[in-house]
């Protein structure tokens, strides 16, 4: 029954997914904690999780040629270093896991709230976007080197919030590409961060798989019902409002980050 109930939350998530477009992190974790499971098992088996679920998009931008890899490498020096000496500091500095239990749920109410902003703000964003979108800058543009220090940065940050969160990577990694290349046209924006965050998730998964923190049993359900009912929902999602439905998530991600990081 146990299987069952996982294999159906997979669906739920990876349901919405499909039809929201945001990532499964802000939604997986908290489920799977509400379901019992402590929150370093609900991150640790979510990240692998994403990154499996994130895969196929990374295959379909790539051949569509929507993703600006230098900008994916440039992420990805900061954020993998990142997340290594993240999981390196959990290992070492914490007795065992229920040491850094409150860190955990604190930086995982934190990216929710986060995430939640920026499905609220992005109406804003894309407005502030357009601006330049008819200033013809090419879409393989290099950054410049203070933009490249920022996203180094930017990739830094990531790597520690997702690797204690497994949230961030998409809604909320996508939002700062926004700010910082707003010529970049948004099907690229989706598909570079969606490049970065395979990666990312995978290794920041494989660490806390070194700590003792994913259920490969729960893993397998969930990819079970997941992987088809992300399809679903997409399809369906093209003939429902975006701003509704990213409105009423926002509003979800707000109240349960704040639950977690305040209380």
């Amino acid at each position: 029954m146990d299987t069952l109930l996982y294999i159906l939350a997979g669906a739920g998530v990876g349901f919405a997914v499909g039809l929201t477009g945001i990532g499964g992190g802000s939604l997986m974790t908290p489920l799977l904690i509400l379901f019992g499971f402590p929150p370093h098992v609900a991150v640790g088996t979510d990240l692998i999780y994403a990154s499996v679920t994130k895969a196929g998009g990374v295959v379909f931008h790539h051949r569509q040629n929507t993703i600006n890899w230098p900008l994916v490498l440039l992420m990805l020096a900061g954020s993998i270093p990142a997340s290594l000496i993240t999981v390196a500091a959990l290992s070492y500095l914490f007795p065992d896991a229920s040491a850094y239990q409150h860190l955990i749920t604190s930086s995982l109410g934190i990216m929710l709230i986060m995430t939640g902003l920026v499905l609220l703000l992005k109406g804003w964003l894309n407005s502030r976007r357009d601006q330049y979108r008819n200033l013809g800058i090419p879409q393989s543009e290099p950054p410049s080197p203070r933009k490249a220090v920022l996203t180094l940065i930017m990739g830094i940050v990531l790597g520690i919030c997702v690797t204690l969160s497994s949230v961030g990577a998409g809604a909320f990694g996508a939002a700062i590409l926004m700010i910082l290349f707003p010529y970049l046209a948004t099907i690229r924006i989706i598909g570079t961060d969606l490049a970065h965050a395979v990666p990312l998730t995978l290794v920041g998964g494989l660490g806390h798989l070194f700590l003792g923190n994913v259920d490969l049993s729960l893993l397998a359900s969930l990819l079970v019902g997941s992987l088809p009912a992300i399809y679903l929902g997409s399809l369906l999602g093209r003939h429902l409002p975006d701003r509704l439905m990213q409105s009423i998530l926002a509003t979800l991600l707000l109240g349960i980050g704040t639950k977690y990081a305040f209380f």
